[in-house]
């Protein structure tokens, strides 16, 4: 186990910030929620219309971090065997010797999945095991991932023409689900005059892949009183619509909940945000910040609630205005 640094881990996390806001405009919710994931260890999701910085903040967090980086542009003749790997002919002398692995994209530590939801869903699938277990089976033999192992998913609105929805099971398997919203008046004219200038923005590294595990693993250590835990409990189990005490909309327009995962990515997310904030204990409040983006995904909505034009984030808005308990 670590020696416990929370002034260090925070100090480092905020240098990471602040490199990354040298390069991408505005986005603060958004980098700050990429960096909670991250340094939990999990994967994200980010979906937004094309051109918002998606794949430039991706790779800037690579570079802040001084990590390997693959980005995998995904498409709908994309294969399997194009991510992970394959087994190709091995050529000598007396002609063919036999198979050698020749490894995908996928074994870096940072993984771009650009434009997921354009490859089909057996394509995307491929990504499973990667994500969960952080190896690779080929044939009868599995190949370890590197440490640590970050798949950092882009995707375009549904309603584009041309995308496949995600599985259920790999949408479980991203910790946080990220919406990267359209910029502002400000933020575009900082946008134009940095890219169509000369302006050059330089990525220096502000931690090591050391640095980076010390801090996921020391957040473990994060303390969550036992009445904390039972308010993110409940906060999830009202997202199922068979609950006595979930609320009327989620038993009018909920189809499923979520899943033990959800409760999973909030307190381990929670914990991250914690140390951002100097402390070593959970908060109500750190639920608060990240319970939308770890449940907004796991949260499937009825015919009538799609009719309607709910949304999740307003599923889960109306359930912690019901509990309170934001300190």
């Amino acid at each position: 186990m670590p020696e416990i640094q929370p002034e260090v881990w925070k100090e480092t996390i905020s240098r990471v910030r602040q490199q990354i806001g040298e390069v991408i405009v505005g986005q603060q919710e958004v980098v700050e929620q990429m960096l909670w994931c991250i340094f939990a260890g999990g994967h994200a999701l980010l979906e937004g219309i094309p051109g918002l910085g998606k794949t430039m903040l991706v790779r800037t967090i690579a570079d802040s971090l001084d990590l390997s980086f693959s980005r995998i542009q995904f498409t709908p003749d994309l294969m399997p065997s194009d991510i992970t790997g394959t087994q190709v002919l091995s050529f000598g002398n007396q002609g063919v010797t036999g198979m050698t692995f020749q490894s995908g994209p996928i074994f870096s530590s940072i993984v771009l999945a650009d434009e997921i939801n354009r490859a089909t869903p057996k394509t995307q699938s491929a990504l499973l095991e990667a994500m969960q277990e952080h190896t690779v089976t080929i044939g009868n033999t599995t190949h370890l991932l590197p440490q640590p192992f970050f798949v950092l998913a882009t995707q375009n609105p549904l309603e584009n023409e041309g995308t496949y929805p995600l599985p259920e099971a790999q949408l479980d398997r991203f910790q946080l689900k990220i919406m990267v919203p359209y910029p502002n008046a400000d933020e575009l004219k900082e946008i134009v005059r940095r890219t169509t200038s000369s302006h050059q923005a330089i990525v220096s590294k502000q931690a090591t892949a050391t640095e980076l595990m010390e801090i996921q693993q020391g957040s473990r250590e994060v303390l969550v009183a036992e009445e904390v835990l039972d308010y993110a409990v409940r906060l999830m189990m009202m997202t199922h619509p068979e609950e006595a005490s979930a609320t009327e909309s989620v038993r009018k327009y909920v189809r499923f909940g979520s899943g033990p995962r959800g409760i999973q990515s909030i307190i381990s997310t929670g914990k991250v945000r914690a140390i951002c904030n100097g402390r070593m204990h959970l908060s109500t409040g750190d639920i608060h910040a990240v319970a939308i983006p770890a449940l907004r995904h796991r949260i499937f909505l009825n015919f009538e609630g799609q009719a309607r034009g709910i949304t999740t984030d307003q599923i889960i808005q109306e359930i912690m205005d019901t509990l309170g308990g934001k300190g």
